[in-house]
């Protein structure tokens, strides 16, 4: 049928699907029925084709602003292809207003994500999300639920402007704050940039995490072609939104589930993606956790292989210059990988139903532009992000390599060790601190169990006293993660962490700590006899769990970083294949 009522072959359920359970099928949908027939509708309207849209809308949600506009072009969509669109609310999460971390809540949205898609009457839905959890919580959600689903991202804010100079959130926001911090900036001065970083609602205007999340869910194909990059507040975002609700009607008749669109080859596509961006250290737990809703698991060795040789070609801050309007402009992501064309598997299937070398034939990418760079003249010579192994990391650690000092990717330093979020913000700017510019900053216990949520507290800021002395960067080293926006020679998803008795558990006040990213190592100069003694004299105590609530399930379930943070219950009961597919 092409006016989205059914025949007797259609394979949809609509309203029949999941009925509640009053012990009679037949007075299920009679009594369904005749309260959503309370809101207006026909039997033609429910005899259709039903596409659910996730509505996240929130007043703590900036990042979502554009919220009702983006459902009602979804609406549109689904209706011009003779669709039935019905909204439904889930948890949002921003990453300002969510203590003590969006990320600690990322789960919760996930299963909130999954329990409504399964609980509803839906032939499709349509996952709206932007603020940096949102987009891998609904994408794990969907991935669990198995039905088709197609992603719409919010799209990223308007950049502002300070005294002159051009600012958006977040790297700005954060550069301006270590100005403030070293005292190069005054009281009023940062009040007033603190009115002009966020031009409009969206998400950050820069290559944080979800910035990162929208590329990837382009790249794996579960996002439209080309929807990745339109600022929020833009006439392109909307008709994007409304070609999404179209497409919906069409994956749902197709029967065009997400397991057959997340796959091995979409995985390596999104990673490589994720590199050549110059993308958020996030995308990696997140992508984890994508992967392993659907029984992949993510080798962390063979992504520094693809690392060493995907190069940097977006020139976005924090590793470049640019934000993500101007990557719009530019062709945005089919312009990326049309650069990636030889790295990418073009055979992968994409939510068109078509494959991405035939969404790439269609684009147009001859015209000049300055944000993404051609292979032979990259940001960086080898991809954003490299893996790390030693004695202190042996399950593995994470460097943003394409956002660090090139001076401090070989060092080695007295370690000054912080054992909690709290002992560092009663010290770190201690006049009387024992630290060198040249030292190595250490912070425990922010991972996935000891905080509990791996909060964005990896960014250790520089110790006031080095900030005044002009001192810009130092190498530091946590269980914990930072944000996409964040630059900085920054060891990050240190594994084991501390909590769970990993050897950064076990570092003290003055050892020395080697970093080789050219060697890929993160090794503490220490002995194993040493060591071992160290962990039989003070052995790791795991927090205790708590008595109730989401805490308690978080603190029993959560994984390790390289798994994705994700609980191990919601995992695939059954192992397929490792990605990115080794070479």
């Amino acid at each position: 049928m092409t006016d989205g009522t059914r025949d007797a072959g259609d394979p949809t359920q609509g309203m029949t699907r999941g009925l509640p359970n009053y012990g009679d099928p037949g007075f299920s949908l009679f009594l369904r029925k005749a309260f959503i027939k309370g809101a207006g509708y026909t039997d033609d309207a429910l005899d259709r084709t039903v596409v659910g849209i996730v509505n996240t809308g929130s007043g703590f949600n900036p990042c979502h602003g554009n919220m009702p506009q983006l459902i009602e072009a979804v609406k549109r969509g689904v209706m011009l292809a003779g669709g039935l669109p019905v909204d439904f609310p889930t948890i949002s999460l921003h990453e300002s207003f969510s203590n003590p971390t969006s990320m600690y809540l990322r789960n919760l949205m996930s299963m909130d994500t999954e329990e409504m898609i399964k609980a509803l009457p839906l032939d499709a839905v349509v996952l709206i999300g932007g603020c940096d959890k949102t987009v891998p919580a609904q994408l794990m959600g969907a991935a669990s639920a198995g039905i088709p689903a197609i992603q719409l991202v919010t799209g990223s804010m308007l950049t502002g402007g300070h005294r002159g100079e051009r600012v958006g959130a977040c790297t700005d926001c954060r550069a301006f704050w270590g100005k403030y911090r070293g005292d190069e900036i005054d009281d009023q001065e940062i009040s007033d940039v603190n009115s002009s970083l966020v031009g409009s609602v969206g998400t950050c205007s820069v290559m944080g995490t979800a910035s990162t999340m929208a590329g990837i869910a382009e790249a794996m194909g579960i996002a439209l072609p080309g929807s990745a990059t339109p600022p929020a507040v833009t006439a392109d975002r909307m008709r994007i939104a409304e070609q999404t609700g179209t497409r919906a009607v069409g994956i749902a008749r197709e029967r065009l589930t997400i397991d057959k669109i997340l796959t091995e080859s979409s995985f390596e596509n999104a990673l490589r993606v994720l590199l050549a961006l110059g993308g958020s250290t996030n995308g990696i737990v997140h992508l984890a956790a994508v992967a392993g809703r659907l029984g992949f698991d993510l080798d962390l060795e063979t992504f520094d292989q693809l690392s060493r040789e995907t190069p940097v070609l977006v020139n976005l801050k924090p590793a470049g210059s640019h934000y993500m309007e101007d990557l719009h402009r530019a062709g945005g992501i089919p312009m990326l990988l049309d650069r990636l064309r030889d790295l990418v598997d073009l055979d992968a299937l994409t939510i068109t139903g078509r494959t991405l070398g035939e969404e790439l034939a269609d684009r147009d990418t001859s015209f000049t532009q300055e944000v993404v760079r051609p292979r032979e003249d990259p940001i960086y010579p080898a991809g954003s992000i490299a893996v790390l192994r030693g004695n202190l990391a042996p399950a593995g650690a994470i460097v943003k390599q394409a956002a660090a000092t090139p001076e401090l990717l070989e060092h080695t330093g007295r370690a000054v060790v912080f054992e909690n979020s709290a002992d560092m913000a009663e010290r770190i700017d201690d006049e009387d601190l024992d630290v060198r510019a040249d030292d190595v900053l250490v912070l425990k216990n922010i991972g996935p169990l000891g905080a509990p949520g791996m909060p964005e507290a990896g960014y250790i800021p520089i110790p006031k006293k080095l900030a005044r002395q002009g001192v810009k960067d130092m190498v530091r080293i946590s269980d914990g993660r930072m944000s996409g926006t964040a630059r900085g020679t920054i060891v990050l998803h240190v594994s084991p962490e501390s909590a769970v008795g990993g050897p950064l558990a076990y570092v003290r006040d003055g050892d020395t700590v080697r970093l080789s990213v050219a060697d890929r190592v993160l090794s503490l100069e220490v002995s194993d006899s040493e060591l071992a003694t160290r962990r039989e004299q003070h052995p790791v105590t795991p927090p205790e769990t708590p008595a109730r609530g989401y805490r308690k399930l978080f603190v029993d379930q959560v994984t390790q970083a390289e798994d994705g943070a994700d609980f191990r219950f919601l995992q695939a009961e059954q192992k397929r294949a490792s990605v990115p597919r080794a070479r």
